[in-house]
């Protein structure tokens, strides 16, 4: 699949519609009142400047030549007026404008959060993590800045061409119909550029989101980089991205570039045209130098707003093409959710039947076909088999982090977990995958993650069970000490067994052990093997495990294989039957110095 590989280009699903910006614009009408406020503000602020030329012509023509020395005191302090009035104005809605980008920001980011977290596992099996943080942090920056800030700029500007056009015909029609005919230009070079734009910006975002997908692997891979010497190829494949990505951005600039170009170049234009005009006029006494003056800065003023609708519009063109990312995201199908009408999971037994089940990760390639099998409750249940046979795929069904393709799972023989609500599902499981994640934070806190009512006596309990507790108290503040992202302070055992104690602590009538001791000494592997016996007691539970001699006691064990059961018995039974999993044991005693199998069950 091409989209989890970080040099190579995401493709939008669908192409861009307004009905994204129709969308994204619930998230400004919460905000709508204060961004009126702000609008009211700007319009006031944008009134009172363009009272400065006119303030300029009136002296010019009426005070300074009739020497009224009175009206021209009264114009000077209206001007200065005028200054402090906007300046308040500006102030006011700037603060305004910050609490509304802010407040934006966090509401697009907290429902792409949300939805993030209900996203199935075959999502992010096929997403570099980079290419999903920079959604989430750089993109929704961006895009809430367009929401407010490009918004109320937009309307800015349209309402200060209107009051400059208002105000320059007022002051002279000619002149004005002279500056305002090159506005046609201008909207036509628009349109023309409008298309190339995007797709620039569109493959500057696929560059960046490719470079930081790399940044991220590069960072959480760092020591086997190290480790195989890998850092020049390394600094090579960084240079090939960011190459890539300078480009991209260097392209999408000079096409953004050419809008303001092209506006700069119309305004000197229009500037000689009416300069020309205005002279030539003032020769024939048609115009007063007053009203030259002040035409002169209307047309700064004119295409000072058309400039800036221009660089707005670069910017919107640019967050389209995020805004596209963003929703694309929240777009994606929660494939595994409550379905319609899904009921409340009451307190179970822990019987599971597998009935006729049939799944695989992608269409019409199946790791299990034909599944049947049922589980007492609190029966003990070990999955063994070949590496890739399906055994933490029976048990990621049983939690239902994916959908079958076919057949049911059954709770005590009567509820399918298709039509129960995920929650009600696995708060009564306790599950430890294969990748002992540790959060940043506490011991402690990671070890209330899945059950924060829990007391500190159950915590400590539960950690002496699992014969975590020595060395936790060990560490400098024990159950205190601060634990770095991923557990890094933590040796792969150590982290194992914090993460089995967090399972256990939740006290579930199911429990999914996913290798849970394949990294554990043999001396700590047979105390926490005590402990788990005790636990094991009155739950139902399923042990994927490599290391046979761990799984010896279990009630019944399974060998999985060619996309289902293939031999099922006891310990005894199996190693009588002498097919598949007597081979495997007698592979695994030979390898741990041990002629006869039957020898290790003594």
């Amino acid at each position: 699949m091409a989209r989890n590989k970080f040099d190579v280009d995401e493709t939008l699903e669908s192409p861009f519609s307004f009905s994204h910006l129709k969308r994204a614009i619930k998230y400004v009408k919460k905000y709508r009142f204060r961004m009126l406020m702000a609008i009211l503000l700007n319009a006031a602020t944008c009134i009172t400047s363009l009272f400065g030329p006119k303030m300029m012509e009136w002296t010019l023509d009426i005070a300074v030549p009739n020497r009224d020395f009175r009206l021209l005191g009264l114009l000077a302090l209206g001007y200065v007026a005028l200054i402090i009035a906007g300046i308040v104005c500006i102030t006011i809605r700037s603060r305004i404008m910050v609490t509304v980008s802010q407040g934006i920001i966090y509401d697009i980011r907290e429902d792409l959060f949300a939805h993030l977290q209900k996203l199935p596992f075959s999502y992010y099996d096929s997403r570099p993590a980079g290419k999903i943080l920079v959604r989430v942090i750089n993109y929704v920056n961006s895009v809430s800045d367009m929401l407010s800030n490009g918004i109320i700029n937009m309307l800015l500007e349209i309402m200060n061409i209107v009051f400059i056009i208002i105000f320059m015909f007022t002051t002279n029609v000619m002149l004005a119909a002279i500056i305002v005919a090159g506005l046609p230009v201008f909207v036509l070079i628009i349109a023309l550029l409008k298309p190339r734009q995007r797709k620039a910006w569109q493959d500057q975002s696929n560059k960046t989101s490719n470079y930081n997908a790399y940044l991220a692997e590069s960072i959480d891979g760092v020591k086997v980089s190290q480790l195989f010497s890998r850092q020049e190829e390394n600094v090579s494949i960084m240079k090939r991205l960011a190459s890539a990505c300078r480009a991209a951005w260097l392209k999408a600039v000079v096409i953004s570039n050419s809008v303001w170009l092209s506006s700069e170049l119309l305004t000197q234009i229009v500037f000689t045209l009416m300069y020309i005009a205005g002279v030539y006029w003032t020769g024939g006494e048609m115009v007063s130098f007053g009203v030259l003056l002040a035409m002169g800065q209307y047309v700064s003023r004119f295409w000072a707003p058309i400039t800036n609708l221009a660089n707005i519009y670069n910017n919107f063109i640019n967050n389209i093409a995020y805004l596209e990312r963003i929703f694309e995201t929240m777009d994606e199908p929660v494939t595994v959710d409550d379905a319609p009408g899904a009921r409340e999971l009451p307190p179970i037994r822990g019987e599971v039947e597998f009935r006729d089940v049939t799944f695989g990760y992608e269409p019409g390639i199946h790791v299990l076909e034909h599944v049947n099998l049922k589980v007492s409750a609190g029966e003990s249940i070990a999955l063994v088999g070949p590496t890739g046979a399906g055994k933490t795929t029976v048990v990621n069904l049983i939690s239902r982090f994916y959908n079958l393709d076919g057949g049911a799972i059954l709770i005590d023989g009567e509820y399918d977990i298709a039509k129960v609500t995920l929650h009600s599902l696995r708060s009564q499981m306790g599950i430890m995958l294969q990748d002992s994640f540790i959060f940043s934070g506490t011991i402690m806190d990671n070890l209330r993650y899945g059950r924060l009512d829990a007391t500190d006596e159950e915590v400590v309990a539960a950690a002496k069970a699992v014969r975590a507790h020595d060395f936790i108290m060990e560490m400098e503040n024990g159950y205190q000490t601060q634990v770095n992202e991923r557990g890094s302070r933590l040796s792969q055992g150590q982290r194992q067994l914090i993460a089995l104690a967090r399972t256990l602590l939740s006290d579930p009538r199911i429990l999914i052990l996913d290798e849970a001791t394949s990294s554990i000494d043999t001396r700590t592997e047979r105390l926490l093997q005590e402990g788990i016996q005790v636990l094991l007691k009155g739950r139902t539970s399923f042990i994927v495990a490599h290391r046979l001699s761990t799984i010896k006691h279990c009630d019944r064990i399974l060998y999985i294989g060619d996309k289902g059961i293939l031999e099922a018995g006891s310990h005894q039974e199996l190693l009588q039957k002498k097919g598949l999993y007597y081979a495997l044991y007698t592979a695994q005693s030979r390898l741990g110095g041990v002629e006869d199998p039957e020898a290790v069950l003594v």
